[in-house]
C-alpha cells in the first residue's frame, strides 16, 4: 500500500469543468484582471464573511500589500511567531520593518502571553500565523492590539475554511492574508493569493498598488507594482470554492479518527490540544512523536508518505543572525523542542480509512521496535 502526501493529481482528475471555462477565458482574451478576477474577488469576500477582497500573485506577496497598506516602514516592529513559513517573516522583511518574534505554545499557534512580553514603543503590528489551518485565540489577541493602539495583521495563509466560534480567520485584524498554493485548503493550480478587509481606505488604495498605482491606462494616481491575480488561476480558484466545504469536513472527519488512535500512544505521540468552537482546516495534521527522525524514515520505507514542518525554526535559521538580538534573545523552547519532534502526516480528502489503518499499524510496529 502507497500513501502519497500530495494529492494534486486526484485533485485534478477531471479538470473539465476548469478547461471549459479556460477555452471561453481564451476566446474573449480578457487576460489581465477582468470578469474571472471579479468573481473570484466576490465569492472569496462573501465566503471569508468580510466587505473587500483584493486578489493577488501569492500569499507572500498578500502579506506586503497588507503592511504597505498600514504604512509599515523602517523602524516599525512586527510581532510574530517563530514557528511559521519563511514568507511571514519575508514579507516583514521586504518592507523594512523589523521581526519580533514569540515562542509557540502548545497548539503551534502564537503564545499569546509571549506577545504582551515583546510590546514596546516601536511595536506597529501583531501578525498572529494561522498555523497549519488552526488558529490561535485573535479574541484575547485583539484585546492586547486594542489595548495598546496596535494593527493586526491576519497571517491566515493556511486558514481557508477554518472558523472560531463560527468567525472565519481573516475577519478579525484590520487586514489579513490568504494564500492560493497548490497544498492549500483552496488552491489555484499554481501561485495564487488574497487580501481581505472592511476598510475601504485602504481597500481602494489596494485596488491601484496591486495594478501599477493606476486608475485607468492613461493615469497612474500612485506608484505601484503589479501584484495581480491571473484570471486562469481565478478559474480554479472558483471551481475550488464550490467544493471547500466538503473538502474542509472530510478533513476533518480524517483528523477525528486519527486524534482517536493515536490517543493510544501516550508517551509516544502527543496529539495538540483540540478548542470547541475552533474548526480547523488541517492543511497540516501535525503531532509530536519520539524518535521523530528514525520513524519518518521507518514510514518511508513502508511508502508512506509524511513531512516536517519545518526542522528548524526561524530562530535558529541562519538569516535569523542579522536581526537584533536584543529584541529577539528570549527563550524559544516550545518551538525548538517542535522543530525536533514534529511530523506531519497526511489527512488530506482523498485519503481512505484503510490507509490511514495502514499507517496506525505501522506506528504500531516501530514503537513496538523502538520502546
Amino acid at each position: 500500500m502507497k500513501i502519497n502526501y500530495n494529492y494534486l493529481h486526484q485533485e485534478f482528475a477531471q479538470p473539465n469543468e476548469i478547461i471549459k471555462e479556460w477555452k471561453k477565458l481564451i476566446k474573449s482574451t480578457d487576460f489581465t484582471l477582468g470578469k474571472y478576477v471579479a468573481q473570484f474577488e466576490n465569492s472569496f469576500s462573501k465566503f471569508i464573511g468580510s466587505k473587500y477582497c483584493i486578489s493577488t500573485n501569492n500569499g507572500t506577496d498578500a502579506l506586503i500589500l497588507c503592511l504597505k497598506a498600514l504604512n509599515i516602514k523602517p523602524g516599525d516592529e512586527v510581532i510574530t511567531v517563530a514557528n511559521t513559513f519563511y514568507a511571514t517573516v519575508g514579507a516583514i522583511e521586504a518592507v523594512g520593518a523589523t521581526p519580533v518574534f514569540c515562542d509557540c505554545d502548545e497548539r503551534y499557534q502564537i503564545d499569546i502571553n509571549d506577545i504582551k512580553k515583546k510590546i514596546t514603543k516601536k511595536t506597529k503590528v501583531i501578525m498572529p500565523v494561522h498555523w497549519g489551518g488552526a488558529s490561535p485565540d485573535m479574541y484575547e489577541i485583539m484585546k492586547i492590539a486594542k489595548a495598546h493602539n496596535l494593527k493586526v495583521v491576519e497571517d491566515a495563509c493556511m486558514g481557508i475554511g477554518a472558523s472560531l466560534k463560527g468567525k472565519s480567520p481573516g475577519t478579525f485584524g484590520d487586514i489579513s492574508a490568504f494564500s492560493l498554493h497548490p497544498l492549500k485548503s483552496l488552491n489555484a493550480m499554481g501561485d495564487g493569493g488574497a487580501v481581505v478587509t472592511n476598510n475601504k481606505k485602504m481597500y481602494d488604495w489596494l485596488l491601484k498598488y496591486r495594478n501599477h498605482g493606476m486608475i485607468n491606462r492613461n493615469t497612474v494616481e500612485i506608484w505601484g507594482e503589479n501584484k495581480r491575480m491571473q484570471p486562469l488561476q481565478c478559474i480554479v480558484a472558483l471551481w475550488g470554492l464550490k467544493k471547500i466545504k466538503q473538502v474542509i469536513k472530510i478533513r476533518n472527519n480524517n483528523a477525528d479518527y486519527y486524534d482517536k488512535k493515536l490517543s493510544e500512544f501516550k508517551g509516544f505521540i502527543t496529539v495538540p490540544r483540540r478548542i470547541k468552537g475552533f474548526k480547523e482546516t488541517f492543511a497540516l495534521y501535525m503531532v509530536l512523536c519520539k524518535n521523530r527522525d528514525k520513524l519518518k524514515s521507518f514510514l518511508e520505507k513502508k511508502n508512506i508518505e509524511v513531512k516536517i514542518h519545518y526542522p528548524k525554526g526561524l530562530n535558529q535559521q541562519p538569516a535569523f543572525k542579522k536581526f537584533n538580538k536584543k529584541r529577539n534573545n528570549g527563550k524559544f523552547e516550545n518551538s525548538d523542542r517542535q522543530a525536533k519532534m514534529l511530523l506531519t502526516i497526511p489527512v488530506h480528502q482523498f485519503i481512505k480509512k484503510k490507509q490511514q489503518d495502514y499507517l496506525i499499524n505501522n506506528l504500531k510496529k516501530f514503537y513496538k521496535i523502538y520502546q
